[in-house]
C-alpha cells in the first residue's frame, strides 16, 4: 500500500508538469493536456487495465474530505495570484463595462445556462440551476495566456482580464447560494430570506478579511517587519491564514477574501509585489497541474459515455448563444466597437474554479438519491465537457477570430527597452510622447530612477514566461535590448522574436564583437554597431546631444555614415511620423525623412573611441 501511494503521488505531480511542458511546446492552454492526461490515466485506462482499475488511482492519496479541503485552499491561492495582476488604473475607463459583465452578464449566463442544462442536458430543474450558476465563471488561467498570444486591443484585453479574475469568486458564491437552496429542499419565503442574508454576510466577511489581510501584509513589508528572505513565505502563510479564518467565520467566503487581498497588494506600489507574484505563479502552476490531474482522473467512464449528443448541444448554446448575449447586453452603450464586443462575446473559457467547485458539489449530490434521479451523475462530466469544449474553442479560434474581426493591434509602434540604465532612460525620455515606450529591468535602482523621471517601467525578469505574461505589451511592437550584459540581450532577442517578429527585435553590439576585425555582425545590431553599452554611457555622461537632419534616400544616408564615423545614428523619422529603429537592416528611406543621431561630444568633453 505504501508503494502504491508513493507512486500515485509522484505520478500526479510528474504528469501535471509533463502536461504543462507539452502545453508550452504546443503553444496551447495547459488545461487541455492536463484534462486529457488525467482522463487517460484515470477513467479511460479502465478499458485496457487487466483488473478493470485505473492506471492512476488518486483515491489512494486523497479521501473525499481531504480532497475537498485541498481543492478549496488551492483555488483560494490561485485567485490570490490572479488578484495580484489587477491594477485599478487599467480599468478606470471601463469600470461600467466590467461591472455590467459581473452583474448583467452573470444573470444572463445563469438563466441561459440553466435553461440549456434543463432542456438539453438531462438535468433536473434544481441541478440545472446549479449548473447555470457554475458556468458563469470563466478561466483566468486560460484567458491570460490567450491574451498574451493574440495581443488584442488594450480595451479588449483589459475587459477580458478583469472579468476573468473577478468573476470567479462571484460565480463560486452564486453557485454556493443555489447549492444551499436545492440541498435544503425548501423554497419558502422565510428560508429564501435566510439564504439571502447568509449570502450578504458571506460577501461582507470576504471583503473585510481580504482588505484587512492585504493592508496588514503591505504594512509589514513597507515597515520591514519581515526579513527579505522570508517575505514570499510570509505572504503565502498570510493568504492561507486569511482564507482559513474567512471560511471559519462564513463558509465559502475565502475565495473572495484571497482575491481582495491580492488586489490590495497589486495596487500598493510595493516593489516586493513583483517577487511575491513570481513566487505565487510558481505555486499556482503546481496547484493547477495537480488539481486537474486529480479531478479528471476521478471521473467515472460510464458517466462520460452517458452524456450523449445532447451535451454537445448544451456546449454549443453556451458558446454561441448565451455568452454572446451576456456580453452584448453588458456592453450596450459602451465605448467598445461591435467587433470588439463580438470578440469578447466568443471568449468565455471555463477553468479551474468551475472544475473544483463542480467536483465539490458532485461529492455531495451523489450521496442523495433524489439528486441521482435528477442527473447528479451527469453533473460533473457535463461540467468537464464544457471546460474542455470552451478551452478548445478559445485556443483554436481566438487568433483567427481576432484577425478576422480586426481587433488585433495593427503594426504596434511601441518600443520595449530591455534594461533601464542611463542610456536606456535617456532614449526612453526622448521617445516618450512620440511612440509608446516601456522600460523593463530587474534592477530595483534602475527602475526607481526611471520612475522618478516619469518613465513607464516594468520591474521583473523579461526572460521568464510568467513575467512576460504580466507585461502590458498591447502597444509594443519592437524590442531594443540595451543592458550591459550581452547574454541577456541575446536571450531577450530570441525570446521576443516569435512575438514581435525577427526583424523587429534589436540588441546592442558587444565590446568583443566590436574588437574582432572582419566579423560579420547580425543585421539586428542597433545603431550600425557603432556603440556598445559602455560607449553609450560615456556619451550620456559627456552631454552628447541628440541632433536631427533631413535625409531623402538610402544613398544619402550611407554617404552621411561615411562622412561622420563618430556619430551614432539612432532613428529615422518618416514623413508619416513613424520611427524606424536604425540597425544593420537596409530599408528604403522615403523623401523628407529625418535622421536622429547622437552627435559626438562637444570639444572638451570628448571620450575615447
Amino acid at each position: 500500500m505504501g508503494h502504491a501511494v508513493l507512486i500515485s503521488l509522484a505520478g500526479v505531480l510528474v504528469l501535471g508538469i509533463l502536461a504543462q511542458y507539452l502545453a508550452w511546446r504546443m503553444r496551447i492552454p495547459a488545461i487541455l493536456p492536463l484534462l486529457i492526461i488525467g482522463l487517460l490515466v484515470g477513467p479511460v485506462s479502465m478499458l485496457w487495465m487487466p483488473d478493470g482499475g485505473k492506471l492512476l488511482n488518486v483515491d489512494l492519496i486523497f479521501s473525499d474530505r481531504l480532497l475537498m479541503a485541498f481543492v478549496s485552499l488551492s483555488v483560494g491561492i490561485i485567485l490570490f495570484e490572479g488578484g495580484l495582476t489587477l491594477r485599478l488604473g487599467e480599468v478606470k475607463y471601463l469600470t461600467t463595462t466590467v461591472r455590467n459583465l459581473l452583474t448583467v452578464g452573470v444573470l444572463v449566463t445563469f438563466v441561459g445556462g440553466s435553461a440549456a442544462a434543463y432542456y438539453w442536458g438531462g438535468l433536473s430543474r434544481e441541478l440545472s440551476m446549479l449548473f447555470g450558476a457554475l458556468v458563469t465563471v470563466t478561466g483566468p488561467t486560460v484567458i491570460l495566456p490567450v491574451l498574451h498570444n493574440v495581443r488584442p486591443r488594450q480595451s479588449v484585453a483589459t475587459v477580458l482580464k478583469w472579468e476573468g479574475i473577478l468573476i470567479d469568486p462571484i460565480g463560486a458564491l452564486l453557485a454556493v447560494l443555489i447549492f444551499e437552496f436545492i440541498v435544503a429542499g425548501h423554497l419558502n419565503t422565510f428560508y429564501s430570506l435566510d439564504v439571502l442574508k447568509s449570502f450578504v454576510i458571506t460577501l461582507s466577511v470576504g471583503f473585510a478579511l481580504g482588505l484587512a489581510g492585504g493592508f496588514l501584509l503591505v504594512y509589514m513589508i513597507r515597515r520591514n517587519r519581515v526579513p527579505e528572505y522570508l517575505r514570499n513565505e510570509v505572504a503565502l502563510a498570510m493568504v492561507v491564514f486569511v482564507f482559513a479564518m474567512s471560511e471559519l467565520l462564513m463558509a465559502e467566503s475565502g475565495l473572495l477574501a484571497t482575491t481582495m487581498m491580492g488586489i490590495v497588494l497589486a495596487n500598493s506600489r510595493l516593489e516586493e509585489v513583483k517577487n511575491i507574484l513570481s513566487f505565487k505563479e510558481d505555486i499556482s502552476i503546481i496547484l493547477i497541474s495537480v488539481l486537474f490531474i486529480v479531478l479528471s482522473a476521478r471521473i467515472d467512464l460510464h458517466h462520460i459515455e452517458s452524456l450523449g449528443v445532447q451535451a454537445l448541444v448544451v456546449l454549443g448554446i453556451l458558446v454561441l448563444v448565451v455568452r454572446p448575449a451576456a456580453v452584448f447586453l453588458s456592453t450596450w452603450g459602451s465605448s467598445l466597437t461591435w467587433r470588439e464586443r463580438v470578440f469578447i462575446g466568443l471568449m468565455g473559457p471555463r477553468g479551474i474554479v468551475a472544475a473544483a467547485v463542480a467536483s465539490f458539489f458532485s461529492f455531495e449530490l451523489v450521496k442523495r438519491p433524489e439528486f441521482v434521479e435528477g442527473g447528479a451523475l451527469l453533473f460533473l462530466p457535463l461540467t468537464f465537457l464544457v471546460i474542455v469544449g470552451t478551452v478548445f474553442f478559445v485556443g483554436l479560434f481566438a487568433r483567427p477570430l481576432a484577425v478576422l474581426l480586426g481587433v488585433v493591434q495593427k503594426d504596434p509602434q511601441g518600443i520595449l527597452i530591455v534594461g533601464a540604465s542611463e542610456p536606456a532612460r535617456f532614449l526612453a525620455h526622448y521617445l516618450k510622447g512620440k511612440v509608446p515606450v516601456l522600460l523593463a529591468d530587474a534592477s530595483h535602482a534602475n527602475i526607481k530612477e526611471a520612475r522618478r523621471r516619469g518613465l513607464p517601467v516594468f520591474h521583473g525578469n523579461v526572460l521568464k514566461d510568467e513575467e512576460i505574461q504580466e507585461m502590458d505589451l498591447s502597444e509594443m511592437g519592437r524590442l531594443m535590448a540595451m543592458t550591459s550584459n550581452t547574454e541577456i540581450n541575446l536571450l531577450a532577442v530570441r525570446k521576443f522574436a516569435p512575438l514581435f517578429g525577427p526583424q523587429r527585435v534589436f540588441r546592442l553590439v558587444s565590446r568583443r564583437e566590436m574588437e574582432i576585425e572582419g566579423l560579420v555582425l547580425p543585421r539586428n545590431i542597433l545603431f550600425e554597431a557603432r556603440a556598445d553599452h559602455l560607449r553609450l554611457v560615456e556619451l550620456v555622461r559627456a552631454g552628447a546631444p541628440l541632433e536631427k537632419m533631413p535625409v531623402n534616400s538610402i544613398d544619402e544616408y550611407e554617404a552621411w555614415l561615411e562622412k561622420h564615423p563618430r556619430a551614432v545614428p539612432l532613428f529615422i523619422e518618416r514623413p508619416n511620423g513613424k520611427l524606424w529603429v536604425i540597425c544593420r537592416y537596409r530599408l528604403p528611406i522615403e523623401p523628407e525623412s529625418v535622421l536622429i543621431y547622437w552627435a559626438p561630444p562637444k570639444k572638451g568633453h570628448d571620450v575615447e573611441e
